[in-house]
């Protein structure tokens, strides 16, 4: 059975707000967004299956990644 991409919405829509919510300091909603469906995408390319607790571990650590990189860039172009 193929999953419609509303039901993968609906079924990830509290792993999005949660990090929404935890980020929206640091990402904009569509960062965070692109985040969940890379990890949703990235799970289920190579386990088959994508289960939200796994995809908002792997979404939350891509965002961690992601400011660490921001706050190297930032600074970089502060010293120049």
């Amino acid at each position: 059975m193929t999953e419609t991409p509303t039901a993968a919405l609906h079924e990830f829509a509290p792993v999005m707000d949660k990090l929404r919510a935890e980020f929206a300091d640091v990402h904009p909603e569509t960062t965070v967004s692109r985040c969940v469906r890379a990890a949703r995408s990235g799970l289920r390319d190579v386990t088959g299956k994508a289960t939200p607790d796994l995809v908002e571990r792997i979404a939350r650590q891509h965002l961690h990644v992601l400011a660490a990189a921001f706050a190297e860039v930032g600074q970089s172009q502060t010293t120049r």
